[in-house]
């Protein structure tokens, strides 16, 4: 929030987890920086949008489908954008026979990684689904796509400098991700010219099938082959300066301030904004 102000807008903080909270009178443009359910799934978006009050980012249809994992990987197959083989789980079932391991196991719909499994064989299949289903009644299980971790992110529908991320421990979790020093970030990424063409595209065109707005990012991976598969779209990444939108930005040239003040501007030259 402190970009916002030093670019000159009057700030107020609220926080929606708060019950019955509500905007302060006269608000023109909420700035979003949520991360989960009620903040990514689309719920706030359908509340700013009765409220007749213009936000960042995607709208409530968008940003469901983007969060549901099972819904955007619908989207995904129905665009022929590559994505992994995977099936959704709904109890503690054998492993399905048209997914092949290694596994990786997701909740349908949480962030951050939060309750994602490596999974090499059968033998840890029970646990590693019993921990993941913690976290939410549905699982993804995908086959895991060994090489590279990337991001795209995209801003006013162009394509950004793309991010790779490696890990130190080899698995990009909550850990890896929120620990610092834990993972190496490059921007941009050092990829041959057409598979920077290639992801790029391909990152544009997840974006749209997932009908999101303004700005994100598309997460993938590269396999041995330097094949992308698309893992997911990201319709409210993370807003820290040393975020990968963020990082993504600064490679074009987009300073932290000005990309907040990007995403503001996004809003009031839309032409429904009555601020």
């Amino acid at each position: 929030m402190c970009a916002l102000r030093l670019l000159g807008h009057q700030v107020d903080e609220v926080d929606p987890a708060i019950k019955d909270w509500q905007l302060p009178d006269g608000v023109q443009v909420v700035f979003l920086a949520l991360h989960g359910e009620f903040g990514e799934d689309g719920q706030v978006q359908t509340c700013l949008e009765s409220l007749g009050v213009p936000y960042t980012g995607t709208g409530p249809y968008g940003s469901a489908i983007a969060f549901d994992k099972a819904r955007s990987r619908d989207a995904f197959c129905r665009r022929s954008i590559p994505t992994p083989r995977g099936a959704v789980l709904t109890d503690s079932c054998a492993p399905p026979p048209d997914v092949p391991p290694p596994w990786v196991l997701k909740p349908v719909a949480q962030g951050s990684s939060v309750g994602l499994r490596m999974v090499d064989d059968e033998t840890q299949w029970p646990s590693a689904l019993k921990e993941t289903l913690k976290h939410d009644k549905r699982v993804l299980c995908e086959e895991r796509i060994k090489g590279r971790e990337i991001t795209v992110g995209v801003l006013a529908g162009e394509v950004l400098p793309v991010v790779e991320m490696r890990p130190k421990s080899d698995i990009y979790d909550y850990e890896s991700k929120y620990t610092q020093g834990a993972t190496e970030y490059f921007c941009p990424a050092d990829l041959p010219d057409a598979c920077m063409a290639k992801v790029q595209q391909l990152g544009l065109r997840a974006f749209k099938a997932v009908e999101a707005r303004d700005f994100g990012r598309v997460d993938m991976m590269l396999d041995d082959s330097l094949e992308p598969y698309v893992l997911e779209v990201n319709t409210l990444p993370g807003m820290t300066e040393t975020s990968l939108l963020p990082k993504a930005a600064a490679s074009a040239g987009i300073d932290f301030n000005h990309l907040c003040g990007r995403m503001v501007d996004l809003v009031v030259n839309r032409d429904d904004y009555v601020g």
